[in-house]
C-alpha cells in the first residue's frame, strides 16, 4: 500500500490495483496547488470524512474526471448522488467488503456542515483492512474513547492523524490516541495549511520520538509505504 500527502488530510491510496483520494482540497490550498494537477489524478474511489470545504472541495471535478465512487456518510453519499455521481454510502460502525479490501466508517468528534451552511451529517475516519495492509484515516477528530475500539478488531499499521490543533488533537493528543490504537506509525495531517493551524516540525517529531513511536510529515506529493 502506498499513501501519498497532498498537504491537510489530502491522501492518494494505491491498494490492491486500486485508487482512493481521501478529503481532495489541493485547488484552494496554498502549499499544494501548484504543486499537484487535479487532472493527473487517478481514483476510483474518493472518501470523505466529512463537508468541511478544505475536505471536499475537489472532490467534482476528480469524480468528473476519473468516473470515481464517492464513499462517505449517508448524508454527504446523498449530496453527491442528488448531483448524479455515483455513491457509496455508510454509517458510523458499518462497513462494507469493496474489491481493494474491508472498510469500516468509525466515530470522529468533530462538526461537519457543506460550504453554504447545510447539513453534513455526522463526521467520521475510515479503517482500511487489505491484504498489503492495515489503515486508520482518523479525519478531523478530537481525542476520543472510541479509539481504543479500533484495535479490538483491527490491528494498525500505520494511522492519519490530524496534529494542528485549534480545529482538532494536538501533537500531545495524537500520541495519546497512537496509545489508544494500538500504533506507533503515525502520519501527520491537518497542519500548516493555515495560520491557526502551523507547528513546529521538529518539537513535533521530537516529542514522538520521546515515546518511541514515528510521526511523519511528509512534504506535499511525498509518499509512505505501508
Amino acid at each position: 500500500m502506498k499513501v501519498t500527502f497532498y498537504g491537510q488530510n489530502s491522501l492518494a491510496i494505491e491498494v490492491a490495483g486500486k485508487h482512493i483520494i481521501v478529503d481532495p482540497f489541493i485547488t484552494g490550498s496554498d502549499l499544494a496547488k501548484d504543486k499537484v494537477d487535479i487532472k493527473d489524478l487517478k481514483a476510483d474511489y474518493i472518501f470523505l470524512t466529512h463537508a468541511h470545504q478544505d475536505h471536499i472541495l475537489d472532490t467534482e471535478a476528480i469524480a468528473k474526471n476519473t468516473g470515481a465512487k464517492i464513499v462517505s456518510n449517508a448524508e454527504i453519499a446523498a449530496h453527491y448522488e442528488e448531483k448524479g455521481f455515483e455513491v457509496h454510502p455508510m454509517n458510523h460502525g458499518g462497513s462494507w467488503k469493496f474489491d481493494f479490501g474491508k472498510v469500516k466508517y468509525v466515530v470522529a468528534h468533530h462538526s461537519s456542515s457543506f460550504p453554504d451552511g447545510s447539513y453534513g451529517g455526522q463526521p467520521g475516519g475510515f479503517v482500511l483492512e487489505t491484504e498489503e495492509g492495515n489503515l486508520y484515516i482518523a479525519g478531523d477528530t478530537a481525542l476520543t474513547m472510541d479509539m481504543k475500539l479500533i484495535p479490538m478488531r483491527t490491528q494498525l499499521d500505520l494511522a492519519v492523524l490530524p496534529i494542528g490543533d485549534n480545529f482538532t488533537m494536538d501533537v500531545d493528543d495524537a500520541i495519546v490516541a497512537s496509545d489508544f490504537i494500538k500504533c506507533d506509525k503515525i502520519l501527520g495531517c491537518h497542519y500548516d495549511t493555515f495560520g491557526f493551524i502551523e507547528i513546529d516540525h521538529k518539537l513535533a517529531k521530537d516529542k514522538f520520538k520521546m515515546k518511541n513511536k514515528e510521526l511523519h510529515l511528509l512534504a506535499i506529493g511525498e509518499s509512505i509505504e505501508v
